[in-house]
């Protein structure tokens, strides 16, 4: 029987895992992540699957190949936690999950948004210790008289104005392909006239290595409005997370919220229990409740679970039957 070793897997999750496996795969469902202390887990499978921060870097490629283990799947869109040079170095098949539930995502997008637009994270915290008085700090605009400016309207994107249109929202959008179904509810515009005209820009793009590193700088920051929000839920590696703290402590920006996490895979996992080991975080969670932060739960719905698994599955079954997937990910 095919055997599978998937990583990262809630506890709440593995009665997904064990209903949706309509091809009986045999699996071992690992709590952990993959790294090189735990490697030895994978060994006597035919395949693993992987989530993002997993480390499928060339030492643990070289490892599972050792093993005879020939197919590295992850159960994600993003694929830069796999080493591509080494997988192609030992003819390993690679597939990924290019799409689930969009809602996932956009409605954390817009949540995150929403609570610094109407300030409700800081009202929260201020009754939280008793202080039930209204100030100015929580005097706020309203969202469908407002302008908010999404960069990216790939199908995440494109849900999200159109949650936001469906307030009333004028949407500008900034996107080299646009879509059909993003201009039914997204103005184009250039990037610059996106940043100077959004009272909040939420970012949906992916992540190219060598390409687009950082491209929340310094110049960036500058171009939008000022006392705008940004989130962000797309990849950490967008973000220059010094530039983004010196804007918000400026005034620059009113707030800033992300779902992902600067060094992630130090981060994600750990209760720190308020001594966070990792400075970058740390200075970024001093600033709640200016800043927001969430442990990488875009993806954390039943919808995009179950399409996610029920995609993976898919993708071994057709490896297996024709050697070739819907999803394969191109090697160099």
């Amino acid at each position: 029987m095919f055997k599978i070793v998937a990583y990262g897997v809630r506890k709440n999750e593995v009665s997904y895992f064990q209903k949706l496996n309509k091809y009986k795969y045999n699996l071992q469902l690992e709590s952990a992540l993959l790294t090189h202390e735990n490697i030895t887990t994978a060994r006597g499978a035919d395949a693993v699957l992987l989530r993002a921060n997993c480390q499928a870097d060339a030492t643990n490629i070289a490892q599972l190949n050792e093993w005879g283990i020939k197919y590295v799947f992850t159960r994600t869109v993003g694929i830069n936690h796999i080493d591509l040079q080494a997988a192609a170095k030992y003819n390993m098949k690679v597939a990924r999950v290019p799409s689930y539930s969009p809602y996932a995502v956009a409605e954390l997008a817009l949540t995150l948004g929403m609570m610094l637009f109407r300030h409700t994270a800081l009202a929260t915290k201020l009754t939280n210790r008793g202080n039930f008085k209204v100030t100015a700090t929580t005097f706020s605009g309203e969202i469908h008289s407002s302008t908010v400016g999404i960069i990216g309207t790939g199908r995440i994107g494109a849900t999200e104005a159109q949650l936001y249109s469906g307030m009333g929202t004028k949407v500008l959008g900034y996107d080299p392909y646009p879509s059909d179904f993003a201009r039914q509810y997204v103005e184009f515009v250039s990037l610059d006239d996106l940043l100077a005209n959004s009272n909040l820009v939420s970012i949906h793009v992916p992540y190219f290595p060598n390409q687009n590193q950082q491209m929340i700088n310094a110049d960036f920051l500058s171009k939008m409005k000022q006392g705008s929000i940004l989130v962000n839920t797309a990849r950490t590696e967008l973000a220059d997370y010094s530039a983004i703290i010196s804007a918000i402590r400026s005034g620059h920006l009113a707030g800033f919220a992300s779902d992902v996490l600067p060094n992630e895979s130090s981060v994600l996992g750990h209760d720190f229990k308020g001594k966070i080991t990792d400075e970058m975080t740390e200075q970024l969670v001093k600033l709640y409740p200016q800043v927001l932060l969430t442990p990488h739960i875009g993806s954390y719905t039943k919808p995009a679970l179950t399409d996610m698994i029920v995609v993976s599955y898919e993708n071994f079954h057709q490896a297996l039957v024709s050697g070739k997937t819907d999803n394969d990910v191109k090697l160099p």
